[in-house]
């Protein structure tokens, strides 16, 4: 197994968990407060992580260029959003088909790899992304007939454009801090990756904190009061984004994405032990379809 199939699947594991504490979380404080959660906890273990693998690591700390710290603010901005509307999503809609509208962005991040960096897709690459598509169209009509009326109608419905525009915002994440990994060159990938994470981290954090200051007073004291949570969910959120940084500097982040997507496995999983919330049979075979179209990509 390569290196970047591992740490990709970790990453859909630990940001699964993430997404489900967040969705706690947002019973208690708004969206944004919930959002700003994922970076204020997460920070302080992004440092700890740099800093280890300098100190005990042997590692020697990248020199950032320009390009970097715009494709870092791009990505960082970029994911800000993206987070914010995957959160409010779990009012909508139950918790494991609301991420699935977010899938989309497998697709998405495939486009926008290849207008950024040019990243190419294999044959097998574009069979296994499309397969898994027609999963995510499959989990957006769970709830409703197979018509083509109700099909069309059902992406214009507040839930699907949110999570649609989710999706766009996190393929331009993804891209964007592949590429500002890639940047900073030489041959330590762990190093860079965590670099990366680090300063975009901080910068998410600053840029929230800000926001939330001017816009929405109490709640970063809100957020602060359910720290136990709060807590995990930066830890998990952390760990998350350094999976996700390594693997999209080993490859191609439309590749990862798309392997990423064994997520709503573990999303259908949670959704059924924690939340009590039964998947019906359309549920189910979309994600047979998801796991299918992940399976056509790592055979080819």
């Amino acid at each position: 197994m390569e290196a970047w199939v591992a740490i990709t699947v970790a990453a859909a594991f630990l940001q699964n968990l993430r997404s489900a504490l967040q969705k706690q979380m947002k019973a208690l404080v708004s969206t944004s407060g919930a959002t700003y959660a994922r970076f204020v906890f997460a920070f302080p273990f992004a440092l700890l992580y740099l800093g280890g693998l300098t100190s005990l690591g042997g590692f020697e700390l990248p020199v950032p260029n320009l390009s970097f710290w715009g494709f870092a603010a791009i990505g960082g901005a970029a994911q800000i959003f993206a987070t914010a509307l995957l959160v409010s999503l779990f009012s909508f809609r139950n918790f494991a088909v609301g991420t699935a509208y977010s899938k989309t962005e497998t697709v998405q991040t495939a486009l926008i790899g290849i207008v950024i960096l040019s990243d190419p897709l294999s044959p097998a690459a574009l069979a296994g992304i499309l397969i898994s598509l027609v999963g995510v169209l499959i989990l957006s009509l769970a709830k409703g007939a197979f018509d083509l009326k109700t099909f069309l109608m059902s992406w214009f419905k507040k839930t699907a454009l949110i999570g649609v525009a989710s999706g766009t915002f996190f393929g331009i994440s993804a891209v964007s801090y592949r590429a500002a990994s890639l940047s900073l060159g030489g041959e330590g990938v762990i190093i860079q990756a965590a670099f990366t994470l680090a300063c975009v981290t901080v910068m998410q954090t600053l840029a929230m904190s800000i926001y939330l200051r001017l816009r929405e007073p109490g709640q970063i004291m809100a957020v602060i009061r359910t720290w136990r949570i709060a807590l995990g969910v930066g830890l998990s959120g952390m760990m998350a984004s350094a999976c996700w940084f390594t693997a999209m500097t080993l490859q191609n982040a439309a590749y990862v994405r798309a392997l990423g997507q064994v997520e709503l496995v573990f999303t259908f999983a949670a959704s059924y032990f924690f939340f009590r919330e039964r998947p019906n049979l359309t549920e189910v075979s979309g994600i047979l379809l998801l796991i299918g179209g992940v399976l056509v990509l790592l055979l080819g």
